[in-house]
Parts: C-alpha cells; sequence; structure tokens
C-alpha cells in the first residue's frame, strides 16, 4: 500500500520530492538496501529533500518510511498482482484473488494512522447523528456502514444517490457527522455534498486516498491509499480496505460508548435471534396449501 500511496500522491509532490518518488518506485527493494545517502544520490536530489519527501507522505523521517517499506515489501504474497488470465483453473483464481485480499489486509494493518482512526472515533461518539455518502461501489460500502452504525444508538443513514445526498448534507447541523467513502476522491457530486455539509457546520470524515479533492476538502482525513485497477476482472481491493476500516470505527465507536451501550446491543441481538426461532417455527408449522 505505500508504493500505492506514492502513485496516489506523486501529482501534488514537488518537483524535488516527485524524483525521490520515481527513484523509490523505479526499485523499492534497492531504496531499503541503501542508506539516505544513496537514495539522495540516485534521485539527484539532496538529503533533506528525501525527508520532506517522507514526511510529506505522513511518516516521521527516513528510517520510519523504510520500515514500512520493508514491512510492506516483506510481508507481499508472491503473484498477488498478476492478472486473472482467460484459460485460469480455478485454483489459479482462489491462489491469485485470495494473495491479493490478504496483501491489501496487510498493507492496511501496517499503514492505517491509528491517529487519524482515533481522532474519528472522538467525532463520531460527539456526533447527534451520522450520515454515510458513496457512489458506485462505494455506496454499497455506505450501505454497509449504516447497517454496521444503527446499532450504535446515533441516527445513521446511507445515501448513495447524489441528488439524495446533497440535499441531505445540505439540513445538517453543527453537531452531525457525515462519512464521505470514495476509492478515487474525485466524484465532482460527493465533493459538493461535503462542501454542502461543511457550510452547514457538519464535520466530514473522509475514507479516500491521500492527496485527493476529497481528502483536501474533509476535516478529518482517514487515508486509505490503494491503488485503483480498472480491470473489470481484477478485484477491486479498495473495497476490501474501505470494509475494514468500517469495521473498525464500528468497534470502535461500541467500544467507546462503555458496558452499559454494550449490554444493551447484546438485549438487542438477542431479541433478533428470538425472532429467528419464533419465524423458523411458523414456517416448519405453517399450513401446506
Amino acid at each position: 500500500m505505500l508504493l500505492d500511496s506514492i502513485r496516489n500522491q506523486i501529482d501534488s509532490l514537488s518537483k524535488s520530492e516527485k524524483k525521490v518518488a520515481l527513484a523509490v518506485l523505479k526499485n523499492p527493494e534497492l531504496a531499503v538496501d541503501e542508506n539516505i545517502t544513496a537514495l539522495a544520490r540516485n534521485a539527484g536530489v539532496s538529503e533533506p529533500t528525501v525527508v520532506r519527501f517522507c514526511r510529506t507522505l505522513g511518516h516521521e523521517g527516513w528510517h520510519d518510511f523504510k520500515l514500512k517499506l520493508a514491512q510492506g515489501l516483506a510481508l507481499a504474497l508472491p503473484k498477488a498482482n498478476e492478472p486473472a488470465l482467460q484459460d485460469d483453473l480455478a485454483s489459479d483464481l482462489v491462489n491469485k484473488i485470495c494473495s491479493r485480499s490478504i496483501n491489501t489486509l496487510l498493507d492496511l494493518r501496517n499503514t492505517l494512522n491509528p491517529d487519524a482512526i482515533a481522532k474519528a472515533l472522538e467525532v463520531l461518539a460527539a456526533a447527534s447523528k451520522i450520515e454515510f455518502y458513496g457512489q458506485g461501489t462505494s455506496g454499497i460500502v455506505a450501505a454497509d456502514a449504516q447497517h454496521k452504525f444503527f446499532r450504535s444508538g446515533v441516527p445513521t443513514v446511507a445515501y448513495a444517490d447524489p441528488h439524495i445526498h446533497s440535499i441531505a448534507a445540505s439540513l445538517l447541523k453543527k453537531g452531525d457527522a457525515v462519512v464521505a467513502i470514495s476509492q478515487r476522491g474525485n466524484s465532482t457530486a460527493l465533493l459538493r455534498s461535503v462542501q454542502l455539509a461543511r457550510k452547514a457546520g457538519a464535520d466530514i470524515i473522509a475514507l479516500t486516498p491521500s492527496g485527493t479533492p476529497l481528502a483536501e476538502a474533509a476535516t478529518l482525513l482517514v487515508p486509505v491509499d490503494l491503488g485503483f485497477d480498472t480491470d473489470p476482472y481484477t478485484p477491486i481491493s479498495a473495497r476490501l480496505a474501505h470494509l475494514v476500516v468500517i469495521d473498525i470505527l464500528a468497534v470502535g465507536l461500541a467500544l467507546k460508548r462503555g458496558p452499559e451501550f454494550r449490554k444493551k446491543m447484546q438485549n438487542a441481538q438477542k431479541a433478533l435471534q428470538k425472532f429467528d426461532v419464533q419465524f423458523d417455527s411458523f414456517l416448519r408449522h405453517a399450513p401446506k396449501s
């Protein structure tokens, strides 16, 4: 994911920082093996420029960046980026798609910013209402988020229609929160709704790549830096990463609300299970037509 993060942000880097990015992308293994002096020399920049590049990407410095890059390369499963082919056997598909998904989750674990998660939980815990906005595949993630978050006891809703979430955004107020979800972070309609929500006084948490227009428009960014593959036969790993981030936030919010709330959730689950048992009994004893 770190290499994907570099690719996503490369256009927003300065001219000299971009040289460092290209040097790392060209040979990430060499960047891990060499020291900062060698990387600066290969990129044709100064050592302070390398440090600035690392900090622009959200790392403390060269050593932190190098450690994260090494972890990502070491944990990556082989052949995970190979595309699915017409003559692939079922075993090939299982290996390729599972490996890609595993790599995505490993990258997410190693690069997801805990401080951003903690700040997002503070905003969500204080919110009087939470709305989830997304479009296309991200709209499905938004619907999944609403399904998980409504159990938190806070009014929640998910909108995937751009006309609907623009109207909803304009009706928000201070103390409300929007979670805007986008794999690319450049949807004009979603950006418009986010701007309307901010104007209304709501907090905006963006789950999107760093350096995108949506990331810039948010009051709080939870960066999900993954490459976006337009091949229709390639699983969209960003969707999986977004779903996991939603799970982290949903569980974190439930824990943050304390043991009394946990008891209420358990009671709700028991009520649902009781309903399921009664419905199963009805089906078993329903008169035959």
